[in-house]
């Protein structure tokens, strides 16, 4: 059984193709796109110390929304995604990065090249995720910082919620989902070469809307999203999303 094998078969897994396509992930970036609310950023940079003359690379890009808030803030910032489409559509909107088409499983940058490595709701429709967390190791730094969200298997409010409403898991409609507990993706994230140094609780806090008139369509639409304020309270293991604070091992 290879490493990949031993380190996903528990977790709960989706596939509607045969591997992440960049024909798939083309299609969803042409309609819809993957985006989240620009307040989600700044926060992030703060979190991992992220500030000028670092060189930082998200990986799995997307629409550049990152990158563009590092390079505002004096970051050398690179990006990659396997869709050319959601390339296209980081070039408008962070003009200042340097962006590749290439998959997180083989990044095309030498070792120790980054101080900070991104990679935010992508290790988890990965055909080998342990090779993309092997390639993340391979190019941070010896004294870098690498920052992953990934999805529970047990989240309270997509997860459990969703399973109480519908009978059945939660599924985003990408060529692959998977789901995993706390101790499944840190094993995932050691077998790849990374050292876990911090695990947090993740629910977006910026999906909840700032004016008082955006609530009762938000009681609507997303009436779980209520639940955001309270997550800080519960414990990491019922939260939505696991974000890793990791260290190359």
């Amino acid at each position: 059984m290879d490493a990949m094998d031993q380190h996903t078969r528990a977790m709960m897994e989706m596939r509607h193709v045969a591997g992440t396509t960049r024909a798939a992930y083309n299609a969803i970036y042409a309609s819809a796109g993957i985006r989240h609310p620009d307040r989600l950023w700044p926060w992030l940079l703060d979190l991992i110390g992220a500030g000028p003359g670092m060189r930082l690379l998200d990986v799995a890009c997307g629409e550049g929304q990152l990158l563009a808030f590092a390079a505002r803030r004096g970051l050398e910032a690179h990006g990659i995604d396997l869709s050319d489409v959601a390339l296209a559509r980081a070039r408008s909107s962070a003009a200042e990065a340097v962006l590749a088409v290439a998959s997180g499983e083989r990044l095309p940058y030498p070792d120790g090249l980054f101080q900070r490595v991104t990679n935010l709701g992508s290790l988890e429709h990965y055909e080998d995720p342990v090779r993309g967390a092997r390639e993340m190791a391979r190019v941070l730094a010896s004294d870098g910082l690498a920052c992953l969200h990934v999805p529970n298997s047990f989240g309270l409010r997509w997860s459990v919620l969703h399973a109480w409403r519908h009978g059945d898991v939660h599924d985003d409609g990408q060529p692959i989902q998977r789901y995993g507990t706390r101790l499944q993706w840190t094993r995932l994230l050691q077998a790849g070469g990374l050292r876990v140094e911090r695990v947090l609780g993740f629910d977006e806090p910026a999906d909840l809307p700032r004016r008082a008139r955006d609530w009762p369509g938000l009681l609507l639409r997303h009436p779980s999203r209520l639940l955001i304020p309270a997550t800080r309270w519960l414990p990491v293991d019922m939260a939505s999303i696991f974000l890793f604070l990791c260290r190359r091992a």
